[in-house]
């Protein structure tokens, strides 16, 4: 008889489940969450396992990568899919939700979840060090205009490299408020200099995809990121709402920021920024930049695949920029 697995895994504990292809529960454990204490507990079915389903999360990567070196056959699943099966579940426990994974290991109800590259996750890692970084340099600049009001003095719109003079120029002859800023604007600078760093590499439509071969079209890479509008039909209802925003929120955000500046801060006219342009002028620039934001994800899984460059006023009625649209 084959059997089926599921994994519910916290930081600290795992709690474990095996079930045989006729449905009956074989055993349950509460584990240290730990590749070798998990072999351990499902090496009793050895070959006779055919699935082990864990639900994606922080530490899925790592635990999904260790199994399967291991030999174990590791699905990693759905978080959203696999929730609403098991709101079917009368009391919400760990040993209910487990037995649930492993049920749905055996029905083959789930949908399966990419594990990306330790190379795409190192990327990653990067671009949300990166947004942090900028994150926290804002705050502090923001801090230090805040500062200064009370005593009349602004900084006004100025560049980021001229800040600092700006700011040091302003409180000349201040000798107390120069001393309280002084070490913040020094502190500034340092972040600036590491955020110039980790700035010069921001590849984060690569991180996200990883692999551009898991993606059959490249018309449903939009989808995956939520820049698609949801759907509801029930009976004699049929609504299309908002975007879905599922999928990398980092990607979608970059995404649509570029096609914001395609429309409103690039000069020269290509087809992709006229289509938006016309559709902008129907539809509103919020919509028009969800809609360019959705074909820039197409081109550039195009471009990935096929090894080309983008070319200016290139893709016809049946070209690249036609397809994305």
């Amino acid at each position: 008889m084959e059997f089926y697995a599921g994994l519910d895994v916290s930081l600290e504990a795992t709690n474990s489940c095996a079930v045989g292809g006729d449905g009956n529960v074989g055993r349950k454990a509460k584990l240290e969450t730990n590749p070798d204490a998990i072999e351990l507990f499902l090496a009793k079915w050895g070959i006779h396992l055919k699935r082990v389903g864990l639900e994606a999360f922080s530490s899925s990567a790592w635990l999904f990568t260790a199994l399967a070196e291991k030999g174990l056959p590791m699905i990693c699943r759905e978080t959203r899919h696999a929730k609403a099966a098991l709101n079917a579940t009368l009391n919400k426990t760990r040993r209910n939700d487990v037995e649930g994974v492993a049920q749905m290991m055996r029905a083959g109800w789930f949908r399966v979840v990419l594990v990306k590259s330790e190379s795409a996750q190192t990327l990653r890692a990067l671009l949300v060090g990166r947004k942090t970084m900028l994150g926290k340099v804002l705050d502090l600049e923001n801090m230090i205009r805040g500062l200064l009001r009370p005593f009349g003095l602004k900084v006004s719109e100025i560049s980021v490299g001229r800040f600092d003079a700006r700011v040091r120029d302003i409180l000349a002859g201040k000798k107390e408020s120069e001393a309280i800023v002084a070490p913040l604007l020094e502190a500034r600078s340092a972040m600036r200099q590491r955020l110039a760093k980790l700035h010069r590499v921001a590849p984060t439509f690569d991180a996200t995809v990883d692999d551009p071969a898991r993606f059959k079209k490249s018309t449903n890479v939009g989808a995956r990121f939520g820049l698609t509008p949801r759907r509801y039909q029930s009976g004699q209802t049929d609504r299309i709402g908002n975007i879905s925003k599922c999928g990398d929120e980092l990607t979608r955000a970059m995404l649509y920021e570029a096609a914001i500046a395609i429309l409103t801060r690039i000069p020269k006219n290509f087809k992709l920024r006229l289509w938006g342009l016309r559709l902008a002028r129907k539809k509103g620039l919020k919509r028009a930049a969800t809609a360019v934001a959705r074909a820039l994800a197409v081109l550039l899984h195009k471009i990935w695949i096929d090894g080309t460059t983008f070319r200016f006023g290139a893709g016809g009625k049946r070209g690249r920029v036609a397809a994305a649209m």
